[in-house]
């Protein structure tokens, strides 16, 4: 499944859950974790998994975040996702395998793992973490970029260069084992344009979408994140041409005055898939 837009809200928020049902991102991650007061963890918790039981997220891929394995409140949580089985569960403040290694263990076999890229050891270990994902069942990598910029001491907002090579490491990380790439949220509510530039630069960077803090957001993720009229009429010249029985047998072939070979049909079709409401 292609993510364009996913989007944070709390479990414990039902009108918020509810209404998430409704709008256009590509998946709703119920948060268990920052977005949720202490006093009011099992509440969330209790709340995120009626929702997945109850379901009526359509096409949305619906991911819970857990709390972090080292509070009190990840036992329970992992307990609770691993009957309720929803499509993925978001690790927060993944260090390295044996943080998933745990969750796994605590999960069962079956619920797909999700990993947020947020401290400095989890960036050093990203290599490690790609190697092991596959027996991990780890399928998406998320950048945790307000995490990161606080624990590297960055001045606030930090520098988009600051950040800049560590997105791209997680980028690399997770195409290396064939896992989804998300970016960190855009903090501005009210700042369309820093949105739209933030969205523009993670697709130039290779992210999958961009994680959101609020409905406002969902349509300049979908849209940054999506083809644009020039490519997919790339694309569907691209297919055309393969389709043509006097060349659906060839490796490469010439259009529009440029080599084009099979590796840019597979990038074709991506974009006609990409290219949805």
């Amino acid at each position: 499944m292609t993510i364009r837009s996913a989007l944070f809200l709390p479990a414990s928020n039902p009108r918020a859950v509810a209404k998430a049902r409704t709008l256009p991102s590509d998946a709703v991650i119920l948060d268990l974790e920052d977005a949720v007061a202490p006093d009011a963890k099992s509440v969330a918790r209790e709340a995120a998994v009626a929702a997945v039981r109850e379901g009526g997220f359509g096409e949305r891929l619906l991911v819970v975040r857990a709390n972090g394995l080292d509070t009190p409140h990840a036992a329970d949580d992992l307990a609770a996702l691993a009957e309720a089985h929803p499509a993925a569960v978001l690790i927060p403040k993944v260090d390295d395998i044996a943080t998933l290694a745990a969750a796994r263990a605590a999960l069962g076999p079956d619920v797909p793992l999700w990993a947020m890229i947020e401290t400095c050891r989890g960036i050093l270990s990203l290599g490690a973490i790609a190697q092991a994902a596959t027996e991990l069942g780890l399928t998406a990598l998320v950048a945790g970029t307000n995490d990161l910029a606080k624990e590297m001491r960055l001045p606030s907002p930090p520098a988009p260069e600051a950040l800049l090579p560590l997105r791209v490491q997680i980028v690399v990380a997770a195409r290396s084992a064939g896992m989804i790439a998300l970016d960190g949220v855009c903090n501005a509510l009210d700042a369309p344009d820093r949105l739209a530039a933030e969205c523009a630069e993670g697709r130039r960077l290779g992210f999958d979408g961009k994680t959101l803090i609020h409905p406002n957001q969902i349509v300049a993720a979908n849209a940054g994140f999506g083809p644009d009229e020039a490519e997919i009429s790339w694309a569907q010249r691209v297919v055309a041409a393969f389709a043509d029985p006097a060349q659906a047998a060839l490796g490469a072939i010439r259009l529009d005055g440029q080599m084009v070979e099979r590796l840019h049909l597979a990038e074709a079709e991506r974009i006609l898939a990409l290219a949805r409401p």
